[in-house]
Parts: C-alpha cells; sequence; structure tokens
C-alpha cells in the first residue's frame, strides 16, 4: 500500500524552513551548472557557425590551424581548375587568405586585446554568402581599407566608420561593419589580402588559407580527392565546418571541465543540505512513521514516501536554478581562442537541453541526498515509536 502523495506535499509545506535551504542550495548548484554549460555551448556555437556545408578550407599538408599554414599563388592557381567548385561569371568562387594579429584597446577597460585580421579576395562575399555589409561599405581592393565585424566595432575603441587605425606599420580606413550571424567572423577585422601582405612585408601573393565554396555540399568528396591527390600539391583539404568544430573543442571542454568541478563542489555542499533536511524530517516525525507502519504501510513505502519528497525538493530547486539562468541567456561575453591568439566574442547559449540536464542533475543531488535518510525511516522501529505517543 503506497503513503497518499498529498501527506508528502503537506510535510514539506509545515517544513518549509529547512526545505527552503535545501531548495535554495540545489538552486545555486544548478545555477551554476547550466552557466557554465551555456557559455561553453556559446564559444562552440560561435565558431562551429562560422563555417559553411557548401565550404572546404584548403591549408598546408601538417598544419593544425590557419596560424601554421602556407599557401603561394601557384597552387592557389591549381586549386582554381580542381571540379566541383563554384564559379559566379566563369570566375571561381574562392578566397585566399592571409591571417595576423593585432592589438587594440577594448572600450570597456581600455587594455588591449588581439584582434584578428584576414586579409581575403573581394569575392568574400560570394565564398560566404551568410555575411553581410550592415552599415558603410565594403573595401575597395588595392586600398588601405577595413571592414570590421559588428563584435570588433561594439567591444574596441576607434572603429567607428571613418576612422582611421594604425596597426602593422600601415594606417587603414574603416569604411563598413559586417554582420556575420554571430559566428567567429564577427570579432575579426576584413581588408584585401594583398594589402595586408604588403603592410606586414610578406612574400608578395603568400596566403594562409583557401577558402572554396563548392557546388554543393555533396560535391565536397570529389573535390578533396582531386585536389590532395594532385602531385603539384602538398595540402590538406577539411570542411569547414569540420575545421571550425576543431577550433572550438579546445576552450569549450576547458570551460566545461571547470564548470563541472565547480558544480561538483557545490554540489557536495547541497546534498548535504539535502541531507540534513531530510534527516532532520524523519526526526521529527518518528512517531508519524510509527503510526504509518502500525497501519499497514510496509518499508518500502516509507521509503518510496522520503524519496518523493527529497526529489521534489531538488526538482522545485533544480527549476528555480533554470530560470535564475535564463536572463544571461544572449548576454555577450569573450574570452581568448588558444587557437589563433585572438579574442572572441560570443554569446550564452540557455539551450531547452541544457535545461533539462539542470533538472536532471537535479533530481541525481536529490536521490543521492534523500536516500540515506528515507531507508533509516523503513528501519526505525515501530514499537519504540509508539510508546512515546
Amino acid at each position: 500500500m503506497a503513503i497518499p502523495l498529498s501527506y508528502n506535499l503537506r510535510s514539506l509545506g509545515v517544513r518549509w524552513p529547512s526545505t527552503l535551504v535545501a531548495v535554495i542550495g540545489i538552486a545555486g548548484t544548478v545555477g551554476v551548472f547550466v552557466a557554465m554549460l551555456a557559455l561553453a555551448h556559446g564559444f562552440k556555437q560561435t565558431l562551429v557557425h562560422s563555417g559553411l556545408p557548401e565550404n572546404a578550407i584548403v591549408m598546408r599538408g601538417g598544419a593544425t590551424s590557419e596560424m601554421m599554414s602556407g599557401m603561394n599563388l601557384d597552387q592557389v592557381k591549381v586549386i582554381e581548375d580542381a571540379p566541383r567548385v563554384a564559379r559566379k561569371n566563369g570566375q571561381p568562387v574562392i578566397s585566399p587568405e592571409v591571417v595576423v594579429v593585432a592589438a587594440f584597446p577594448l572600450k570597456s577597460t581600455g587594455t588591449d586585446a588581439n584582434v584578428q585580421v584576414r586579409g581575403v579576395s573581394p569575392q568574400i562575399f560570394d565564398v560566404r554568402p551568410n555575411v553581410h555589409i550592415s552599415a558603410g561599405r565594403n573595401f575597395e581592393p588595392g586600398r588601405n581599407e577595413l571592414i570590421v565585424g559588428r563584435n570588433v566595432h561594439g567591444t574596441y575603441a576607434g572603429f567607428d566608420l571613418g576612422q582611421t587605425v594604425r596597426f602593422g606599420g600601415g594606417e587603414w580606413t574603416v569604411v563598413g561593419v559586417f554582420d556575420a550571424g554571430g559566428s567567429a567572423f564577427d570579432s575579426e577585422l576584413w581588408c584585401d589580402s594583398a594589402i595586408l601582405d604588403q603592410v606586414y612585408k610578406r612574400p608578395q601573393n603568400s596566403f594562409q588559407s583557401l577558402t572554396v565554396h563548392l557546388e554543393s555540399a555533396e560535391a565536397y568528396n570529389q573535390f578533396k580527392d582531386a585536389v590532395t591527390t594532385d602531385p603539384r600539391l602538398t595540402v590538406q583539404v577539411q570542411r569547414e565546418l569540420d575545421y571550425y568544430e576543431k577550433e572550438s573543442r579546445t576552450m569549450s571542454t576547458l570551460i566545461s571541465v571547470l564548470g563541472g568541478l565547480v558544480a561538483a563542489v557545490m554540489a557536495v555542499g547541497a546534498i548535504l543540505g539535502a541531507l540534513n533536511t531530510m534527516y532532520s524530517a524523519v526526526s521529527e516525525r518518528g512517531r508519524e512513521i510509527a503510526t504509518m507502519r502500525a497501519l499497514g504501510f510496509g518499508a518500502g513505502s516509507v521509503v518510496t514516501s522520503f524519496m518523493i519528497e527529497a526529489i521534489c525538493i531538488a526538482a522545485i530547486g533544480g527549476a528555480i536554478g533554470c530560470l535564475a539562468v535564463l536572463p544571461i541567456n544572449g548576454l555577450t561575453t569573450g574570452t581568448m581562442n588558444f587557437q589563433t591568439f585572438s579574442h572572441l566574442a560570443f554569446a550564452f547559449q540557455v539551450t531547452p537541453q541544457l535545461m533539462i540536464g539542470g533538472i536532471i542533475f537535479s533530481v541525481i543531488m536529490g536521490i543521492a541526498g534523500g536516500v540515506p535518510p528515507a531507508i533509516r525511516a523503513a528501519r526505525a522501529q515501530i514499537a519504540v515509536a509508539l510508546r512515546e505517543l
């Protein structure tokens, strides 16, 4: 015979002070847990969204990132003629790119932070059709002009339209702001790759990567096979999506591990709070438990009853913790991307999946805090407790 659920709900209300303490402890733990996962998820999604399924990135064989790669114009010319490369007006839709890092002052603190500067081809908006100019205009090839990602415009000083900035030994004019849809490109500066080579005194027509827009996502394997088997080339080919997913792993894993450690420490405290609450309930309700046992409720029913109370406390705490972190959804922050050694702005992403995970985490804490008191209640000596009535 099962103990009615209404009994458990009334018990939680009667002992609300101790119940509230346990709920707050679990809510705080779940809030931190979900917030850290939202941080890691936001960082990863920002990088992954930088890639398009129909784009491939070509780098020097063995290079682990664009910063470690190098290519020349002859290699680019060979790849232009590879099969399944998309064409517009008879021209291959590709962007040979140069990547450097420059330091600029943050608006918030005035301290310098690295920004990735990307030299691109005039076809860049055909290669990445998900990026568009949101203010001003595109740079003109052959001129020291910059277009800046929307996060750069909002995060760093000196990037208003028409302003002149100095880096790499040259002066540049900001002529436009582009919107890359919340991807990593929103934290970059773009300019003409030939001018960037010239200003940084790099060899003419030297590049670090080549982004290729293919006819379709299904064209990737044919393009890759043709390029990697060409004896004139010593390059590697990756889907752009895969490249940026790999770039995100180190930092997102670090954030998740650190967040997990913090949540684990807090979880110990929350479980101890739940244990204390449930043990107190057992001590205060010894006569009630004995009476229920005398009325025919078995030990299993008592265990189940106390477990339901513990899970209710935990679930309420978990729900409050999840609701508490909702306001940070979409909040922009920034950190160092260790793959590029540049500052990357990204937003917290509190997803339904993360909130469900937070609720499950809270229930696990409730079970861990409810099992020992429930067993103690089931083992209570009926005769001893009844003598105290």
